[in-house]
């Protein structure tokens, strides 16, 4: 391949030469022939490029397609979705049948197909969202799906811009305590998700990917040097009995992925380069490889959001002079999952709201508020014990200080609303 590539570089070069020859004798009036001959014949090659299809240019091109069995499972997954009466989730939605064709035969740098991001959603029907990126381009390679479902579930249209990052650290006074005397909020969670630069999401990472994210994540929290910050960190990988009993006894030890990450392919060769580190406080928390490359957490017992935040704003900023992490100019930060796009801020508070939480329409309620309902034990769980983990919905549109600040100003108001009852 290359001896003939030097033979038809090699005969170009001999072409041009006589030609330049042969047009440097010619008279200035067939010099404007050839030039006018030759711009046409170029206008006319140029058009036949751009109307021969995609297709055919790929294959004049020897750009690698997307095999036909990938391009098939596509179509067999779309008839799934269209005869499920039951689903609703946003991949049904906005899946449409043009939405498909179009992306069915389109593949990302790194690999990945339309069949890797819709999966999920197919394998489990109840979906509410039903979509994962494969890596950070896949959100521009099929934006005709991941858009619209940004637009749903964010009100964030595709025009939007995610704003420049602002954590508002000269803001934090706003923050009083949302619940001084305890008779509401248990603990208050914040945390964030970040990506680093050059990796795959889950479904494309290999398993050396894992542990060079889980080595450089390492080296980024070993070198913190604010003293709250400092801590220990435990890979999943030969995690001593001792530890292990520890560290669920704390509730830091996160599990294999439920059937939706599952399906989603976010647990391959688990546990290796998974695992955890906490301060000495226990009151920091970093997860490596869990869902998202990374997740940042800063929580402790009571209302104090100000405290909470601080701390996280503190860590973000310290595992950033040592870790470059994916963003996007449009998008923000950029995560597996969709719905944690942006600031990718998820503020939240373990509340008891006796009266409130009897309502019929209590989801409803903390909607209006674009506050999210979950059971304590995370997404898809339910209540315990009354107790419920209210959070800000939106991540997208906003700043960071905004995300927090939407979910301190909601959970002010269902505790107003509760002491009304």
């Amino acid at each position: 391949m290359f001896s003939f590539y030097c033979y038809c570089s090699t005969t170009f070069q001999i072409i041009v030469f006589y030609s330049e020859m042969a047009f440097s004798r010619l008279s200035k009036t067939s010099k404007i022939v050839v030039l006018t001959t030759g711009g046409a014949l170029l206008a006319g090659i140029g058009t036949f490029y751009y109307r021969m299809g995609d297709e055919l240019r790929k294959n004049l091109l020897n750009i690698e397609t997307v095999p036909k069995d990938i391009q098939k499972r596509c179509d067999e997954a779309y008839e799934i979705l269209q005869n499920a009466k039951d689903c609703h989730s946003l991949l049904k939605k906005h899946l449409t049948k043009s939405v498909l064709d179009s992306l069915k035969t389109q593949k990302t740098k790194m690999g990945g197909t339309l069949i890797d991001v819709i999966n999920s959603g197919v394998k489990n029907l109840d979906s509410g969202i039903g979509v994962y990126a494969t890596d950070p381009e896949a959100y521009h390679v099929f934006k005709k799906l991941f858009d619209p479902v940004i637009a749903d579930y964010h009100k964030f249209n595709p025009k939007d811009k995610q704003p420049k990052e602002n954590f508002g650290e000269n803001e934090l006074n706003k923050f009083e305590n949302l619940d001084p005397k305890g008779k509401y909020i248990l603990s208050t969670r914040i945390r964030c998700g970040r990506t680093l630069k050059g990796y795959p999401f889950n479904p494309l990472l290999r398993e050396d990917d894992y542990l060079l994210i889980e080595q450089k994540m390492k080296e980024a929290l070993n070198s913190f040097t604010d003293s709250e910050l400092q801590g220990k960190y435990y890979s999943l990988s030969g995690m001593s009995e001792s530890d292990k009993k520890q560290l669920i006894k704390d509730h830091f030890l996160f599990k294999e992925g439920d059937r939706f990450l599952q399906a989603a392919k976010a647990c391959q060769y688990w546990p290796v380069g998974r695992g955890i580190f906490h301060n000495n406080a226990k009151t920091f928390l970093v997860w490596i490889n869990e869902e998202d490359h990374v997740r940042i957490i800063s929580m402790q017992q009571g209302g104090d959001v100000k405290a909470v935040f601080s701390r996280l704003i503190r860590g973000v900023k310290d595992i950033e002079k040592k870790v470059s992490f994916a963003k996007d100019d449009r998008l923000g930060n950029v995560t597996f999952c969709p719905t944690n796009l942006g600031t990718t801020i998820r503020a939240s508070v373990h509340i008891k709201l006796p009266k409130l939480s009897t309502r019929s329409d209590f989801k409803e309620v903390c909607e209006k508020l674009n506050l999210q309902v979950r059971g304590i034990h995370g997404e898809h769980s339910e209540s315990e014990g009354g107790i419920y983990d209210i959070s800000n919905k939106r991540r997208m549109g906003l700043t960071e200080f905004e995300a927090v600040k939407e979910m301190y100003d909601g959970v002010k108001k269902l505790i107003y609303m509760e002491e009304k009852a």
